[in-house]
C-alpha cells in the first residue's frame, strides 16, 4: 500500500517501511509522530478514500541539511553581505499506513540463502563458456622490435671515450653577430636637446 502524504508545505509517496526527509518536526529520536494530511493511498492501481486516513511514523533523527550560502552585493556602493544557512531536516521511517504495517520478509530471506548459491554457479558456467566465442578477432602486427638488442640498447659507459664532436671544414668562416654600429637608431629614441640654450 502507498500513500501521499504533505507535510511542511511539501508532498511524499510513502510506503511502510521508507525512510524520508521532512522539514523539521517536534520530536526527538524514537517518538512516535502520526501525519493525517493524507492527500492519496491506494494499493497498485486500487484507490482508497482518504477521509479520517493517518500516516503514523517514527522519527529517526534530526538533522541539518548543506549549507548554503547567500552573498549579496551592490556594486560600486561597498556593500557586502554573507551569511550561511543549514536547514533542519526530520529523518522519519513511515510504520503504518492506516491499519496496514510493514510487512516482515524473515521467512523469504531464509528459503533465499540457498538460492544464491546456485546462481552463482550458473553466471560462472556462461562466462567460461562465452569467453572462448568472444576471442574471433585476427591479431594485429606488433610494432615494438622483434629482437631483445633493439629493444634493450646498450647503455653508454661512462668509461667510454666521448664522441667527438663533427669537425667543420676550413674553408667555412663562421658566422659572426651583426654589428649595430651603422644602424639606425630607434623610432622612439629621446632627442638631444640643441645646445644653444
Amino acid at each position: 500500500m502507498f500513500a501521499v502524504i504533505r507535510t511542511g508545505g511539501k508532498q511524499y509517496r510513502v510506503h511502510p517501511g521508507d525512510k524520508i526527509v521532512v522539514e523539521k518536526l517536534a520530536g526527538n529520536a524514537g517518538d512516535k509522530v502520526t501525519l493525517g494530511d493524507v492527500l492519496l493511498a491506494g494499493d497498485g492501481g486500487n484507490l482508497q478514500k482518504t477521509d479520517g486516513l493517518t500516516v503514523a511514523a517514527e522519527i529517526v533523527a534530526q538533522a541539518k541539511g548543506e549549507k548554503v550560502t547567500v552573498f549579496k552585493k551592490r556594486r560600486r556602493h561597498n556593500y557586502r553581505r554573507k551569511k550561511g544557512h543549514r536547514q533542519q531536516h526530520t529523518i522519519l521511517k513511515i510504520v503504518a499506513i492506516g491499519d496496514h504495517k510493514e510487512q516482515k520478509s524473515a521467512a523469504p530471506k531464509a528459503e533465499a540463502a540457498p538460492a544464491p548459491a546456485p546462481a552463482k554457479k550458473e553466471k560462472a558456467a556462461p562466462k567460461s563458456a562465452s569467453a572462448p566465442a568472444e576471442v574471433n578477432a585476427t591479431p594485429t602486427e606488433n610494432p615494438a622490435p622483434s629482437n631483445e638488442a633493439q629493444a634493450n640498447p646498450a647503455a653508454e659507459s661512462t668509461d667510454a671515450p666521448p664522441k667527438a664532436a663533427k669537425a667543420r671544414p676550413a674553408d667555412k668562416p663562421t658566422a659572426k653577430t651583426p654589428s649595430t654600429k651603422n644602424a639606425a637608431p630607434a623610432k622612439g629614441a629621446a632627442k638631444k636637446a640643441p645646445k644653444g640654450k
